[in-house]
């Protein structure tokens, strides 16, 4: 079973974006200093203009997300690793594929707000998603 074959159970998925969206929430929450708090600032005046929001950008991304992600869990399984522990070890090299998702669809966007918005945030994304990757590679490893 791969990553996309877990998203077409209904079940798993909606607990997929629900333990995706915890960790987004944790990460967020971890954020320190002047560009923690315009992170955090950010993620609540999203979360009060547009309830719901961060659920529906993880349920559209999902899909690109895990046809992405499943050639590095394939390498775990083959080289006889836990995916978790393999995402761990293989923090940026995850993060830069996650990275190459999101820079294609604000690169696509058709929303000047949304490509500006995310044009100045993604100088400081990296190093979030690479904190983010180790969460992600134990979420995987408890859906599949």
């Amino acid at each position: 079973m791969n990553l996309n074959d877990v998203l077409n159970d209904d079940t798993k998925r909606v607990a997929i974006i629900e333990d995706v969206c915890g960790l987004v929430d944790e990460e967020v929450a971890k954020q320190k200093g002047l560009s923690g708090v315009a992170v955090k600032a950010g993620y609540k005046l999203v979360q009060g203009v547009k309830p719901g929001f961060v659920r529906r950008v993880v349920e559209s991304l999902l899909p690109e997300f895990a046809a992405a992600l499943e050639p590095i869990r394939a390498q775990a399984l083959a080289q006889g690793q836990a995916v978790g522990s393999y995402f761990a070890n293989h923090q940026q090299e995850v993060s830069e594929v996650l990275l190459a998702v999101t820079d294609a669809r604000a690169t696509s966007s058709e929303h000047g707000s949304v490509k500006g918005a995310y044009g100045k945030l993604r100088g400081s994304a990296r190093k979030n998603v690479e904190s983010a990757v180790p969460g992600l590679g134990k979420i995987i490893e408890k859906y599949v």
